[in-house]
């Protein structure tokens, strides 16, 4: 087949990848099955091209290694993706819909990370494993000491000290066997717990050292880790055209089902990075629990609208707010400046 193609939609997996290409009007001009050690060699001798991606593991690699090979590669969503599949799923078909999808004047794209984004998200997502640990081991703790007719409080700190209490003051009511495994369960908890603080600690250094984190720390409900995550979100805040596309990808803004003229709006669409879009929820639930008496005009609307609406709605729709002016923030350099209530 010609090699001329203007479109190349990439199929990627561990080690068998599919290149579809077609020219401007459609017609497929290139098919290809590659191997891994092949895919960087082929592109070398293609002319350049527009090449499209599925935005899935490994994918930010390929398009910056794509691109620094002079084509024009961009990423595309999987829902986005989906909708070009003609017939039954397989890499042949993937890779001829990446390439229709690529096509589309219209498409819309998932910014490519680089290096330095990936390693703070990378610190982010490892954190987040920690904090699932410790979680599921609290639980399994709690749920042996129940056996033996104890039951704990909630939260982290109580808990600790509730099983060191308990291990103090009755040591001699269990076997050797089961103490052993309650200090064992404990031990590793603490060393979650250490590992818990240098997280936290790295993630913070970060933020203070960088100069797009401390204008973002000064919005109410940012701290330093959603300063560091917005941060490797938005490399390139340019990349969206507004705070609202902006929220819109983070899936804070309502699901839309209208028809015959007639709008519906339902609840949040919950698109996009779900991490972050937790991270803001919780800062805003944060900064509403302890808005009262503040002066900021932000917090005030948010104080009525909870009145109004109910404390989880109006949590959202101070997050929504809030990632809007951190866009803004972002993508025009600017400082957070409050509008203070008279």
């Amino acid at each position: 087949m010609n090699r001329n193609a203007t479109y190349v939609g990439l199929d990627i997996a561990k080690s068998v990848f599919y290149v579809v290409g077609k020219d401007d009007i459609g017609r497929e001009m290139l098919k290809r099955k590659l191997k891994r050690d092949q895919v960087l060699e082929f592109f070398a001798n293609l002319p350049a091209a527009k090449v499209g991606i599925e935005a899935c593991g490994g994918a930010h690699y390929w398009a910056r290694e794509i691109n620094r090979l002079g084509h024009e590669a961009r990423l595309i969503a999987g829902q986005h993706v989906k909708k070009y599949i003609s017939g039954n799923k397989n890499d042949y078909r993937d890779a001829q819909a990446i390439s229709e999808a690529r096509s589309r004047a219209d498409m819309r794209y998932v910014p490519i990370n680089t290096e330095a984004q990936q390693e703070l998200q990378m610190r982010h997502r490892i954190r987040q494993r920690i904090m699932t640990q410790r979680v599921a081991l609290i639980c399994q703790t709690r749920g042996l000491l129940g056996e033996f007719g104890v039951v704990l409080p909630k939260g982290v700190k109580a808990f600790q000290d509730g099983v060191q209490r308990w291990l103090r003051e009755n040591p001699a009511n269990l076997s050797g066997g089961v103490l052993e495994m309650l200090l064992e369960l404990r031990q590793q908890l603490d060393d979650l717990d250490n590992l818990l603080v240098r997280y936290d600690a790295r993630l913070a250094h970060t933020a203070q050292t960088d100069e797009r984190g401390k204008r973002l720390m000064a919005v109410p409900s940012i701290g330093p880790m959603i300063a560091t995550s917005l941060i490797a979100t938005l490399h390139d805040p340019r990349h969206f055209k507004s705070g609202r596309s902006f929220s819109t990808n983070l899936g804070l803004t309502p699901h839309e089902h209208s028809s015959g003229g007639r709008q519906v709006l339902l609840g949040i669409s919950k698109r996009g990075d779900r991490y972050l879009r937790t991270l803001l929820i919780h800062g805003a639930r944060s900064a509403l629990r302890t808005a009262a008496g503040k002066t900021d005009r932000m917090l005030i609307w948010a104080l009525k609208l909870k009145q109004a609406k109910g404390f989880n709605v109006a949590a959202v729709a101070l997050a929504n707010k809030v990632a809007r002016i951190a866009w803004a923030l972002l993508a025009h350099d600017r400082r957070y400046q409050p509008q203070w209530n008279a």
